[in-house]
């Protein structure tokens, strides 16, 4: 494994089906694919790091401890198909929060570059040789800001829903200010980018 290097991943809409606001294990979908997508990247040498805003927690309908069993299984399903997580790292915040305790403007919540700096200082990563693949333009804006190329997913050229957890798409011009490097149909496509094995290989 290369250690300097990662594929920072968000988690709805990339690696499970975005149901908007998953409170419980149950409602976990591992996305086609996706298995074999981390095992291909974890082979190449990548390491394989979530980064999650999740303000679930800060409108009070899971706590922390909730969240942490939602990933715990979620990880143990991906693991179960052949695939490693090497951490999760989530934004449990909103600047509107419900719980007081969770109520601030701050640098984790992506688009907000914090969980990917966060993670180079755990993993001694370098963020210009690691990637972020995403489907909402703040996941490509937190990837530029820590200084990492991005993909994003985009299944079939559908629309972000928006929401509390995502931010107003700003990538739909090619060459824009938040313009991914590559557009993929799903992480399997995004792996083959990434891998320099050509889109959808």
């Amino acid at each position: 494994m290369h250690p300097g290097r990662a594929v920072f991943l968000d988690r709805d809409g990339v690696l499970i089906a975005d149901v908007h606001y998953l409170t419980a294990e149950d409602q976990i979908r591992v996305l086609p694919r996706v298995p074999e997508a981390l095992a291909r990247l974890r082979a190449g040498g990548w390491r394989l790091i979530v980064a999650t805003n999740q303000s679930v927690v800060a409108r009070g309908w899971i706590t922390e401890e909730d969240l942490r069993r939602i990933h715990r299984a979620l990880l143990g399903a991906l693991r179960e198909r052949g695939a490693e997580i090497d951490a999760v790292y989530y934004c449990p915040h909103h600047p509107g929060a419900a719980v007081a305790a969770y109520r601030r403007a701050c640098d984790c919540r992506k688009p907000g570059p914090g969980m990917l700096l966060r993670a180079a200082r755990d993993f001694g990563l370098d963020l210009q040789a690691s990637v972020i693949v995403g489907d909402a333009a703040s996941d490509i804006e937190a990837g530029r800001r820590a200084g990492c190329r991005a993909v994003r997913i985009d299944a079939g050229g559908r629309e972000d829903r928006g929401g509390a957890d995502r931010e107003p798409r700003s990538d739909r011009s090619p060459g824009g200010a938040g313009a991914p490097d590559y557009v993929a149909a799903d992480l399997w496509d995004a792996a083959g980018w990434i891998l320099g094995a050509g889109p959808g290989a």
